[in-house]
């Protein structure tokens, strides 16, 4: 019998056309934003924000996004359930680690006495900021992982998705500016259900380079 993950990533795919009929439900939700909380990262650093595109009004402001380029994912916007945009911090601080640290002694984790110690892990930041204090390809990199942790939940709670990195960062920086306070989004995740008969994608076999050719075990 095949294994239960292999089972959500066999099911998984990219979703083309969503049935606007159908919203994921109020106990799924919080599902997936524990899901995305629970993300792991760097030092635990947690460089990122999840904006959770749901009303009519931040649909409308979402589609207004996409006036100059990527209008292939517009179709998303309005159809799928819910869009994610995960968005990273360009410039992670040591003020922001202190915020991991902080609630890392909350929660037990850290003793209240190692505090100037547990700063030591902020070398990894440093190790990946240029000399302006730009850390965005690190912090990129962080939310991705997180990306990858809620399209493997999404599968297993049998919920379709749409990666889109087809989206104006630019624009969405403008119309978002209160919501991302300084934080920048390249990549949005629509959420829903697919629809029975526009989704040209839904009955394709999956294909994928074979195991031999890219995994080598030494």
């Amino acid at each position: 019998m095949t294994h239960a993950i292999i089972q959500d990533l066999e099911r998984r795919y990219t979703a083309k056309r969503y049935d606007s009929s159908k919203r994921i439900s109020a106990q799924d939700l919080e599902v997936i934003y524990e899901a995305l909380r629970l993300s792991a990262s760097s030092i635990n650093s947690q460089p990122w924000k999840f904006i959770v595109i749901e009303s009519d009004a931040a649909r409308q402001r979402l589609d207004t996004t996409f006036a100059n380029m990527f209008q292939f994912n517009q179709v998303h916007v309005m159809a799928a359930s819910h869009i994610i945009l995960f968005a990273h911090n360009p410039a992670y601080s040591r003020d922001d680690y202190a915020r991991v640290i902080d609630k890392g002694i909350a929660d037990g984790r850290t003793k209240r006495e190692d505090r100037d110690a547990a700063f030591a892990a902020f070398a990894f930041v440093e190790l990946n900021m240029d000399e302006n204090g730009d850390t965005s390809a690190w912090t990129k990199a962080q939310t991705y992982i997180a990306l990858g942790n809620c399209l493997h939940t999404l599968a297993r709670l049998k919920i379709d998705s749409t990666t889109m990195e087809g989206v104006d960062s630019d624009l969405i920086g403008q119309v978002f500016a209160k919501e991302l306070d300084g934080f920048v989004c390249e990549v949005a995740l629509a959420m829903g259900y697919h629809h029975p008969t526009e989704d040209y994608n839904a009955t394709l076999p999956k294909s994928r380079l074979a195991k031999e050719t890219i995994i080598s075990i030494i």
